[in-house]
């Protein structure tokens, strides 16, 4: 009896602090937002004459607007005891004007939780009263009579200013109406379509790769081996057929990264970050690698990251002229997000094969993909996928 007395007295602290320590957290986020919100209109009427860096401050300052709000879903989520938020799917202005319309709640928070602050400085100095013989126990108990009732009045309002916040959040950030479901179910059909593009040119790929690599390289050890066989000089045919077994090498080599193309069996056995570590000892421009990923995710989400981070190695050594590719990897409440980024020349084309098939690779599962590069760099791919 008296352990589930303590267990309800532990499970009522709970529920009383988890929603006051979100809205003091979120007074505390509010006045961040104020700044970036500030700075970011500053920075935009500042370059104003300048429309193309006006428009990368702007795709800048969304993206961070995104972040900014996915760590209030993850605020909110934790103080309301609720499983993670599903993923932002709200415009960039509808995320700006999130972060506005949370000076409401934020105002709100901080007049109640000023309260609270108030109230617990009244009741010491009651304390201090009554200890100091000051003051009645009648007096003592009237004062904390109606203390006791102004602090449920204040925890209730506490309440309503956490319920306030995240239905905000709901209603600004999450899509929920009919038209986003039939935006939904188009997506979907689009991601169908583009899936099976994918494939085909993949398909397509693997059969050019064959044909004019291996083959020809086939083609030419059997000349060897034909030349070979019928050479009379044995120096002479003890040196085409070292020339064979080099070939031979070499066509297991170009084989082998074929099969890898197709499907990266090193994961069979190795976690992505490790099969990454190889990929970048192979690359001609330097690689650094940064995965946070405490529980490795599910066999699809780490193929579809793996061609991500091996497309845009490849792209960036061939086109961009890069010193440095850098590739980060880490968890973000219930999904798993990869930024690809180098200091190259920039000019990425969006609609190019490699790279929609990247961006149909990831949709396919779900997730989001996007492409920043300007013109004189730098590059970042950002691949956001769910974790289950």
């Amino acid at each position: 009896m008296a352990e589930r007395a303590a267990h309800g007295r532990r499970s009522w602290i709970a529920a009383v602090a988890r929603p006051t320590t979100g809205v003091v957290l979120g007074v505390l986020t509010a006045a961040a937002e104020v700044l970036f919100l500030l700075l970011a209109g500053l920075a935009m009427v500042a370059l104003s004459p300048a429309p193309a860096v006006r428009r990368r401050t702007g795709t800048s300052t969304v993206r961070y607007a995104r972040r900014i709000a996915e760590w209030e879903q993850h605020r909110l989520a934790v103080s309301a005891s609720q499983p993670p938020s599903p993923p932002i799917q709200a415009s960039g202005p509808r995320v700006l004007g999130y972060l506005a319309a949370r000076l409401l709640p934020a105002a709100l928070g901080l007049l109640t939780a000023g309260l609270l602050v108030v109230g617990a400085a009244l009741a010491a100095i009651v304390v201090r009263s009554f200890v100091g013989g000051s003051m009645t126990v009648g007096t003592l108990l009237l004062q904390g009579l109606v203390g006791a009732a102004l602090l449920l009045v204040n925890l209730q309002a506490i309440a309503s200013v956490a319920r306030l916040d995240r239905w905000l959040a709901h209603s600004l950030l999450e899509s929920h109406t009919r038209a986003a479901l039939h935006q939904r179910i188009s997506d979907l059909t689009v991601s169908r379509a583009g899936v099976l593009s994918a494939v085909d040119a993949e398909r397509q790929r693997i059969e050019r790769d064959l044909h004019d690599g291996l083959q020809q390289h086939l083609v030419a050890l059997g000349v060897l081996l034909g030349r070979a066989r019928r050479s009379r000089d044995p120096d002479r045919a003890s040196a085409l057929l070292g020339q064979a077994h080099e070939d031979v090498q070499r066509a297991i080599d170009e084989l082998r990264d074929v099969a890898w193309r197709v499907y990266p069996s090193a994961l069979d056995h190795s976690t992505l970050d490790e099969v990454l570590t190889m990929v970048a000892q192979r690359s001609a421009t330097p690689v650094k690698i940064s995965y946070d990923v405490p529980v490795r995710p599910t066999r699809p989400i780490e193929t579809v990251l793996y061609f991500v981070a091996c497309e845009a190695i490849t792209n960036t050594t061939k086109h961009a002229r890069a010193t440095l590719i850098t590739i980060e990897i880490e968890k973000r409440n219930a999904r798993i997000e990869m930024r690809v980024c180098d200091d190259g020349a920039g000019g990425a084309d969006p609609h190019g094969n490699g790279l929609q098939g990247l961006a149909r690779r990831v949709t396919a599962l779900d997730g989001q993909f996007d492409l920043h590069s300007p013109p004189g760099g730098p590059t970042t791919i950002r691949a956001v996928l769910p974790c289950a």
